[in-house]
Protein backbone atom coordinates (compact mmCIF):
# COMPACT_ATOMS: atom_id res chain seq x y z
CA UNK A 1 0.00 0.00 0.00
CA UNK A 2 1.23 3.54 -1.03
CA UNK A 3 1.31 5.74 1.85
CA UNK A 4 1.04 10.02 1.20
CA UNK A 5 2.92 11.67 3.88
CA UNK A 6 2.73 15.52 4.12
CA UNK A 7 5.00 17.51 6.06
CA UNK A 8 6.25 21.12 5.55
CA UNK A 9 9.79 19.94 7.52
CA UNK A 10 12.59 18.01 5.47
CA UNK A 11 13.89 16.46 8.26
CA UNK A 12 10.36 15.24 9.62
CA UNK A 13 9.43 13.72 5.92
CA UNK A 14 12.13 12.07 5.79
CA UNK A 15 11.69 10.49 9.28
CA UNK A 16 8.39 9.51 8.21
CA UNK A 17 9.08 8.06 5.04
CA UNK A 18 12.16 6.09 6.30
CA UNK A 19 10.31 4.59 9.65
CA UNK A 20 7.52 3.78 7.26
CA UNK A 21 9.81 2.01 4.30
CA UNK A 22 11.49 -0.21 6.47
CA UNK A 23 7.86 -1.17 7.24
CA UNK A 24 7.47 -2.16 3.73
CA UNK A 25 5.22 0.38 2.80
CA UNK A 26 5.44 2.36 -0.73
CA UNK A 27 5.97 6.34 0.43
CA UNK A 28 4.96 9.20 -1.78
CA UNK A 29 5.90 12.79 -0.20
CA UNK A 30 3.94 16.26 -0.10
CA UNK A 31 5.61 19.51 1.58
CA UNK A 32 1.94 21.23 1.80
CA UNK A 33 -1.34 20.27 1.62
CA UNK A 34 -2.32 21.96 -1.85
CA UNK A 35 0.75 18.96 -3.38
CA UNK A 36 -0.83 16.59 -1.29
CA UNK A 37 -4.21 17.01 -3.08
CA UNK A 38 -2.71 17.47 -6.52
CA UNK A 39 -1.27 13.59 -6.00
CA UNK A 40 -4.32 12.38 -4.25
CA UNK A 41 -6.46 13.60 -7.05
CA UNK A 42 -4.05 12.11 -9.63
CA UNK A 43 -3.14 9.02 -7.75
CA UNK A 44 -4.31 5.68 -6.00
CA UNK A 45 -3.61 6.68 -2.06
CA UNK A 46 -5.76 5.74 0.45
CA UNK A 47 -3.88 6.41 3.22
CA UNK A 48 -2.54 9.99 4.32
CA UNK A 49 -0.31 11.09 7.44
CA UNK A 50 -0.44 14.53 7.55
CA UNK A 51 1.25 17.02 9.53
CA UNK A 52 -1.35 20.23 10.76
CA UNK A 53 0.74 23.05 10.93
CA UNK A 54 2.22 23.77 6.87
CA UNK A 55 2.19 27.16 4.87
CA UNK A 56 -0.64 27.20 2.76
CA UNK A 57 -3.66 24.91 3.00
CA UNK A 58 -2.47 23.09 6.36
CA UNK A 59 -3.33 19.76 7.30
CA UNK A 60 -6.74 20.52 8.77
CA UNK A 61 -7.67 22.27 5.60
CA UNK A 62 -6.15 19.12 3.56
CA UNK A 63 -8.62 16.87 5.71
CA UNK A 64 -11.57 19.09 5.29
CA UNK A 65 -10.76 18.83 0.98
CA UNK A 66 -10.30 15.05 1.29
CA UNK A 67 -13.67 14.58 2.71
CA UNK A 68 -15.24 17.01 0.57
CA UNK A 69 -16.54 14.09 -1.25
CA UNK A 70 -14.49 14.48 -4.67
CA UNK A 71 -12.87 10.87 -4.22
CA UNK A 72 -14.74 7.90 -4.75
CA UNK A 73 -12.59 6.42 -2.68
CA UNK A 74 -11.97 6.47 1.13
CA UNK A 75 -9.02 7.80 2.47
CA UNK A 76 -7.54 7.62 6.00
CA UNK A 77 -6.45 10.25 7.33
CA UNK A 78 -3.92 10.27 10.21
CA UNK A 79 -2.80 13.98 11.68
CA UNK A 80 0.73 13.95 13.02
CA UNK A 81 1.48 17.39 14.98
CA UNK A 82 2.76 19.32 17.84
CA UNK A 83 -1.27 20.28 18.46
CA UNK A 84 -1.33 18.09 21.62
CA UNK A 85 -4.40 19.88 23.91
CA UNK A 86 -7.63 18.06 24.15
CA UNK A 87 -9.51 21.09 22.39
CA UNK A 88 -7.07 20.59 19.12
CA UNK A 89 -7.09 16.91 19.12
CA UNK A 90 -11.32 17.54 19.24
CA UNK A 91 -10.43 20.10 16.12
CA UNK A 92 -8.25 17.47 14.35
CA UNK A 93 -10.79 14.46 14.69
CA UNK A 94 -13.83 17.03 13.89
CA UNK A 95 -12.27 18.43 10.38
CA UNK A 96 -12.15 14.23 9.49
CA UNK A 97 -9.03 12.69 10.79
CA UNK A 98 -9.94 8.91 11.46
CA UNK A 99 -6.47 9.37 13.83
CA UNK A 100 -4.13 11.48 15.59
CA UNK A 101 -0.47 11.09 16.87
CA UNK A 102 1.58 13.56 18.83
CA UNK A 103 4.98 14.47 17.45
CA UNK A 104 7.70 14.08 17.99
CA UNK A 105 6.25 10.45 16.75
CA UNK A 106 7.37 7.73 18.29
CA UNK A 107 8.60 5.20 15.22
CA UNK A 108 6.50 1.94 16.44
CA UNK A 109 3.71 3.86 17.19
CA UNK A 110 3.36 5.52 13.81
CA UNK A 111 3.83 1.75 11.94
CA UNK A 112 0.88 0.44 14.27
CA UNK A 113 -1.39 3.21 13.55
CA UNK A 114 -0.68 3.06 9.81
CA UNK A 115 -1.30 -0.54 10.35
CA UNK A 116 -4.60 -0.19 11.80
CA UNK A 117 -5.48 2.47 8.63
CA UNK A 118 -4.60 -0.34 6.05
CA UNK A 119 -6.30 -3.41 8.05
CA UNK A 120 -9.79 -1.08 8.18
CA UNK A 121 -9.53 -0.05 4.49
CA UNK A 122 -9.14 -3.55 3.33
CA UNK A 123 -11.82 -4.58 5.56
CA UNK A 124 -13.99 -1.84 3.70
CA UNK A 125 -12.45 -2.74 0.47
CA UNK A 126 -13.04 -6.65 1.07
CA UNK A 127 -16.92 -6.51 1.80
CA UNK A 128 -17.74 -4.24 -0.80
CA UNK A 129 -15.82 -6.24 -3.80
CA UNK A 130 -16.80 -9.76 -2.47
CA UNK A 131 -20.92 -8.36 -2.38
CA UNK A 132 -20.64 -6.96 -5.48
CA UNK A 133 -19.08 -9.51 -7.07
CA UNK A 134 -20.70 -12.40 -5.91
CA UNK A 135 -24.35 -10.38 -6.41
CA UNK A 136 -22.90 -10.61 -10.15
CA UNK A 137 -22.26 -13.84 -10.41
CA UNK A 138 -25.22 -14.71 -8.91
CA UNK A 139 -27.24 -12.75 -11.21
CA UNK A 140 -26.09 -14.77 -14.01
CA UNK A 141 -26.88 -18.33 -12.66
CA UNK A 142 -30.10 -18.95 -10.44
CA UNK A 143 -28.41 -21.64 -9.14
CA UNK A 144 -25.50 -19.43 -7.32
CA UNK A 145 -26.53 -18.35 -4.43
CA UNK A 146 -27.48 -20.86 -1.88
CA UNK A 147 -24.44 -22.84 -3.70
CA UNK A 148 -21.96 -19.64 -2.32
CA UNK A 149 -22.79 -20.16 1.17
CA UNK A 150 -22.64 -24.03 1.21
CA UNK A 151 -19.64 -23.75 -0.20
CA UNK A 152 -17.63 -21.25 1.87
CA UNK A 153 -19.33 -22.78 5.35
CA UNK A 154 -17.03 -26.35 3.52
CA UNK A 155 -14.23 -24.07 2.65
CA UNK A 156 -14.30 -22.81 6.14
CA UNK A 157 -14.54 -26.16 7.84
CA UNK A 158 -11.84 -27.91 5.59
CA UNK A 159 -9.69 -25.32 6.93
CA UNK A 160 -9.96 -24.91 10.05
CA UNK A 161 -9.05 -29.08 9.98
CA UNK A 162 -5.51 -27.97 8.41
CA UNK A 163 -5.09 -25.92 11.03
CA UNK A 164 -4.22 -29.10 13.07
CA UNK A 165 -1.60 -30.43 10.01
CA UNK A 166 1.82 -29.84 11.14
CA UNK A 167 2.54 -29.17 7.25
CA UNK A 168 -0.40 -26.61 6.80
CA UNK A 169 -0.13 -24.84 10.43
CA UNK A 170 2.11 -22.08 9.24
CA UNK A 171 0.01 -21.16 6.70
CA UNK A 172 -3.50 -21.60 7.62
CA UNK A 173 -3.92 -19.44 10.77
CA UNK A 174 -7.26 -17.96 11.83
CA UNK A 175 -6.51 -15.04 9.14
CA UNK A 176 -6.29 -17.48 6.83
CA UNK A 177 -9.43 -19.63 7.79
CA UNK A 178 -11.56 -16.07 7.41
CA UNK A 179 -10.10 -14.94 4.10
CA UNK A 180 -11.56 -18.07 2.68
CA UNK A 181 -14.41 -18.13 4.20
CA UNK A 182 -14.67 -14.63 2.53
CA UNK A 183 -13.23 -14.86 -0.81
CA UNK A 184 -14.50 -18.45 -2.10
CA UNK A 185 -17.99 -16.83 -3.04
CA UNK A 186 -15.92 -15.49 -6.10
CA UNK A 187 -14.68 -19.03 -7.70
CA UNK A 188 -16.95 -18.85 -10.38
CA UNK A 189 -16.73 -15.18 -11.01
CA UNK A 190 -15.49 -15.78 -14.27
CA UNK A 191 -18.60 -16.93 -15.67
CA UNK A 192 -20.19 -13.89 -15.98
CA UNK A 193 -18.22 -13.78 -19.60
CA UNK A 194 -20.09 -17.44 -20.78
CA UNK A 195 -22.54 -17.18 -23.30
CA UNK A 196 -26.35 -17.94 -21.70
CA UNK A 197 -26.13 -20.66 -24.14
CA UNK A 198 -23.52 -22.20 -22.46
CA UNK A 199 -24.26 -21.47 -18.61
CA UNK A 200 -27.85 -22.02 -18.91
CA UNK A 201 -28.16 -25.28 -21.39
CA UNK A 202 -30.25 -27.82 -19.75
CA UNK A 203 -28.41 -30.70 -21.26
CA UNK A 204 -25.08 -31.90 -21.35
CA UNK A 205 -22.05 -29.36 -23.17
CA UNK A 206 -20.46 -30.54 -26.34
CA UNK A 207 -16.65 -30.78 -26.33
CA UNK A 208 -16.86 -27.15 -28.50
CA UNK A 209 -18.94 -25.72 -25.68
CA UNK A 210 -17.32 -27.54 -22.32
CA UNK A 211 -13.61 -25.41 -23.87
CA UNK A 212 -15.75 -22.30 -23.46
CA UNK A 213 -16.94 -22.95 -19.92
CA UNK A 214 -13.14 -23.50 -19.10
CA UNK A 215 -12.59 -19.73 -20.04
CA UNK A 216 -14.31 -18.80 -16.60
CA UNK A 217 -11.51 -19.48 -14.81
CA UNK A 218 -9.20 -17.12 -16.78
CA UNK A 219 -12.03 -14.62 -16.78
CA UNK A 220 -12.57 -14.90 -13.63
CA UNK A 221 -8.62 -14.02 -12.20
CA UNK A 222 -8.45 -10.80 -15.06
CA UNK A 223 -11.52 -9.66 -13.63
CA UNK A 224 -9.69 -9.68 -9.91
CA UNK A 225 -6.11 -8.94 -11.42
CA UNK A 226 -7.74 -5.80 -12.64
CA UNK A 227 -8.47 -5.27 -8.81
CA UNK A 228 -5.22 -6.13 -7.94
CA UNK A 229 -3.64 -3.36 -10.13
CA UNK A 230 -5.86 -0.50 -8.28
CA UNK A 231 -5.03 -2.36 -5.19
CA UNK A 232 -1.60 -3.87 -5.30
CA UNK A 233 -0.98 -6.48 -2.24
CA UNK A 234 -4.33 -6.87 -1.04
CA UNK A 235 -4.09 -10.16 0.48
CA UNK A 236 -8.20 -11.02 -0.10
CA UNK A 237 -7.61 -10.33 -3.85
CA UNK A 238 -5.10 -12.48 -4.20
CA UNK A 239 -6.42 -15.60 -3.02
CA UNK A 240 -9.27 -14.54 -4.51
CA UNK A 241 -7.64 -14.61 -8.19
CA UNK A 242 -6.17 -17.63 -7.01
CA UNK A 243 -8.73 -19.75 -6.51
CA UNK A 244 -10.54 -18.08 -9.51
CA UNK A 245 -8.13 -19.28 -11.37
CA UNK A 246 -6.89 -22.67 -9.94
CA UNK A 247 -10.31 -24.37 -8.59
CA UNK A 248 -10.77 -26.74 -11.31
CA UNK A 249 -6.74 -27.54 -11.22
CA UNK A 250 -6.41 -31.15 -10.37
CA UNK A 251 -3.68 -32.97 -8.07
CA UNK A 252 -2.53 -35.24 -10.81
CA UNK A 253 -2.22 -32.49 -13.32
CA UNK A 254 -5.35 -33.33 -15.67
CA UNK A 255 -7.08 -29.78 -14.60
CA UNK A 256 -7.04 -26.55 -16.06
CA UNK A 257 -6.53 -23.89 -17.47
CA UNK A 258 -2.91 -24.25 -16.53
CA UNK A 259 -2.37 -28.39 -16.08
CA UNK A 260 -1.04 -27.55 -12.24
CA UNK A 261 -0.22 -30.70 -9.84
CA UNK A 262 0.02 -31.29 -6.70
CA UNK A 263 1.80 -28.02 -4.55
CA UNK A 264 1.83 -26.34 -7.59
CA UNK A 265 -1.44 -25.43 -7.30
CA UNK A 266 -2.46 -22.75 -4.41
CA UNK A 267 -3.75 -24.25 -1.18
CA UNK A 268 -6.82 -22.58 -1.43
CA UNK A 269 -7.75 -23.40 -4.45
CA UNK A 270 -7.32 -26.66 -3.83
CA UNK A 271 -9.72 -26.18 -0.66
CA UNK A 272 -11.71 -24.88 -3.19
CA UNK A 273 -11.92 -27.54 -5.46
CA UNK A 274 -12.23 -30.36 -2.93
CA UNK A 275 -15.28 -27.83 -0.96
CA UNK A 276 -16.61 -27.84 -5.26
CA UNK A 277 -16.80 -31.56 -5.57
CA UNK A 278 -18.11 -32.32 -2.35
CA UNK A 279 -21.18 -29.63 -3.11
CA UNK A 280 -21.75 -31.52 -6.38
Amino acid sequence: MNVLVVDDEPIARRTATHTLQQAGYDVTTAQDGREALDILIRGQHHLVVSDWKMPGMDGVELCHAIRSGQFSRYIYFIMLTSQTQPEETIEGLSAGADDYIGKPFNPAELILRVNIGRRIIGLEMRDMTIFTLAKLAESRDPETGEHLQRVRNYCRVIAQHLQNNPNCRQQVDDEYVGLIYQTSPLHDIGKVAIPDRILLKPGRLTAEEFEIMKTHTVHGAETLDAALEEYPGTPFLEMARDIALSHHEKYDGRGYPRGLAGDDIPLCARIMAVADVYEH
